[in-house]
């Protein structure tokens, strides 16, 4: 059986554009945001993960989410130290540090929605959608989930570093899945 996320849970939907950065979160633990980009507020109980049409015959829905156990800010090149000629590689990304993936009993569908970007909803909502339309906040509880978000964030919105579980991962798949060189490498 899954375990669900609580019905007062708050969920951030983001959108995972290439299977890449799937594998890194889930393999790695971590989702990246542009800070120049970002929601508001970052500080979410999970993370679900809209796949696009890259995803082929998986696109336009969500199937997993994961729980979030903190995030920082770092820069995309202290992220992707593989892409050191990127052009965004200084700029601040929210690194949202991750728990195991979850996947859903049964997939949310995108129906008529194909693009979004970021998402609030709870965890009754996504217990019970069918659709990304299901997800949505009725204007009801949208003053409600903003006050928990307040709330749940108080000081530590603006920078929150946490500790990250690190994971004995042999440096030979590291490099091989993200393109690494480490100091024995040469």
């Amino acid at each position: 059986m899954v375990n669900l996320p609580e019905s007062a849970s708050l969920i951030l939907i983001v959108v995972i554009n290439n299977s890449r950065d799937m594998e890194i979160a889930r393999l790695l633990g971590w989702y990246r945001i542009p800070l120049r980009s970002a929601p508001k507020i970052v500080a979410a109980d999970y993370l679900a993960f809209y796949q696009t049409k890259a995803f082929g015959e998986y696109k336009w829905q969500i199937r997993y989410i994961a729980p979030v156990h903190g995030h920082e800010l770092t820069t995309r090149i202290e992220l992707l130290r593989d892409e050191p000629d990127h052009p965004r590689r200084h700029q601040e990304y929210y690194k949202i540090q991750l728990g195991s993936m979850i996947e859903l009993p049964k997939p949310i569908m995108a129906d008529k929605w194909r693009r979004i970007t970021f998402l609030y909803t709870t965890g009754e909502h996504l217990s019970m959608a069918d659709t990304i339309n299901d997800l949505v906040l009725s204007s009801e509880e949208r003053p409600l989930i903003w006050q928990a978000l307040h709330e749940r964030t108080g000081d530590m919105q603006a920078y929150n570093a946490s500790v990250s579980e690190t994971m004995d991962l042999d440096p030979d798949i590291l490099s091989a899945f993200l393109g690494m060189q480490y100091p024995d490498d040469k």
